[in-house]
């Protein structure tokens, strides 16, 4: 593609306000924001305990019930801000990155490679996940009258399951969007993705005086969508502190203390795919285990305050280049698609989710049926939101699959945002993997 002087003048300009845009976003995530979420988190858990009406009881219910909807007021508007941008963040992301390669034949080499990891390392996060719930039986720890008195407060709560899957043809066509206005709506986040990749596709085969402007257009979107989720960063301790104070009103103590068992495993397992993910780092790309979890700090804080990888991608895209000396080919193709289809902490937390039902239920599932249930996890992980809460909606689908009662759910919602935040963080931290061994082993592009 030539250009000219002029041309050559404003890209430069967009490249520095696009840097200058990541590097306002890296400094809110310094030591003082990571201390301020840390302290929020701790006092917005002691104040919902102190204040629950199953906990410290310092309120009457109906006044803590109230308070707790006024705390959870900036992390609602900041959860909004996130899911605001996520859509037009995504799309602009893939299609600057594909046509930031100008090399077809090269993106191919790409996907060829990492779709078949993404599916190999959801498969072994899904593993673990089996492994650990089968072996330390979290769901034997739940008192049966606790149980039955939880399941009937919180019944009204629970989602309904999913509509019935849609059979194999039905679900290949539909993955092209025919009207990409119903997606957004929907938020089929792959079929989004795969309409971004056809657009980017059909802008970079145009001439290039006819390609500029959308190619202007769409990084002035990203910009907007940077600024918007700066902005949103500056609520993220009080979002932290209200959320969770919301929370503990709600479950108070003792819901907590009862699924501690299941809190533990799920996050046992997050700690030991996190070890997975430094130990490929390592020997597939030559990163040393401490230098690259210093590398990918920021992302990981920013990943944990907002529960999104899709909020996380500029940020990461930085690092993946900056940090991580990852080409910018790659790293713009890869860390939005794996925001959407490499979800391999949510794939973790829905089966050992639905294993702790099955052993609170008494449902001994057989050899088949966790075979079906792990495919169906891989599955329904694949282009699934990358927006907070999206899990637990997902998870009411696998459990019908296997017979348990989707309003089993209500034992465990009540603490899914701390897991939330601790498995979108193991999310990003993939992708970021996924950009280094990518990296590794394609060539650069001639």
């Amino acid at each position: 593609m030539e250009q000219t002087p002029d041309n050559k003048q404003w890209r430069w300009q967009q490249r520095w306000n696009l840097e200058q845009d990541l590097a306002a976003i890296g400094r809110l995530i310094d030591r003082p924001l990571w201390v301020k979420i840390i302290i929020a988190m701790f006092l917005g858990l002691g104040l919902g305990i102190a204040i629950s009406p199953q906990g410290g009881q310092l309120l009457p219910e109906a006044s803590a019930l109230s308070i707790a909807g006024w705390l959870k007021l900036p992390g609602s508007i900041f959860l909004n801000m996130i899911q605001m941008v996520v859509i037009p963040l995504i799309i602009s992301s893939i299609i600057l990155g594909v046509a930031s390669s100008g090399d077809p034949a090269y993106l191919r080499r790409v996907g060829l490679r990492i779709f078949p990891y993404f599916i190999s390392t959801t498969i072994i996060a899904v593993t673990i996940g089996i492994f650990l719930a089968s072996s330390i039986e979290p769901g034997q720890y739940i008192d049966a009258a606790y149980l039955q008195q939880f399941i009937q407060q919180g019944q009204a709560a629970a989602p309904t399951a999913a509509a019935p899957p849609q059979s194999l043809p039905e679900r290949i066509s539909s993955l092209v969007p025919a009207n990409i206005s119903a997606a957004q709506l929907n938020k089929d986040m792959l079929q989004i993705v795969i309409y971004a990749l056809f657009f980017a596709v059909a802008i970079v085969a145009l001439p290039s005086q006819r390609r500029q402007p959308l190619l202007s257009l769409l990084e002035s979107i990203q910009d907007a969508c940077l600024k918007l989720i700066g902005w949103a960063m500056l609520l993220a301790p009080y979002a932290v502190f209200g959320l969770l104070a919301d929370i503990a009103i709600r479950v108070g103590l003792n819901a907590m203390l009862g699924v501690s068992a299941y809190m533990g495993t799920v996050v046992l397992g997050l700690l030991l795919l996190l070890c997975l993910y430094v130990l490929v780092a390592w020997a597939l790309a030559k990163q040393p285990p401490l230098k690259f979890l210093n590398s990918i700090r920021s992302a990981q804080l920013l990943a944990f305050s907002t529960s999104s990888s899709a909020a996380v991608m500029p940020l990461s895209m930085q690092i993946a280049q900056d940090k991580l000396a990852v080409r910018p080919a790659i790293s713009k193709f890869i860390i939005p698609l794996g925001a959407t289809i490499n979800m391999d902490g949510t794939a973790l937390y829905q089966v050992v989710a639905a294993i702790f039902l099955a052993q609170v239920y008494g449902v001994d599932l057989s050899y088949t049926q966790i075979a079906l249930l792990s495919a169906t996890t891989v599955g329904a992980s694949i282009g699934s939101p990358s927006t907070p809460g999206v899990g637990i909606a997902i998870l009411a689908t696998i459990l019908a699959d296997i017979g348990i009662p989707a309003s089993g759910i209500a034992l465990i919602i009540g603490v899914d945002r701390l897991l939330d935040m601790c498995r979108t963080t193991i999310n990003v931290t993939g992708d970021l993997t996924a950009c280094t061994v990518m990296n590794s082993w394609l060539p650069d592009q001639k």
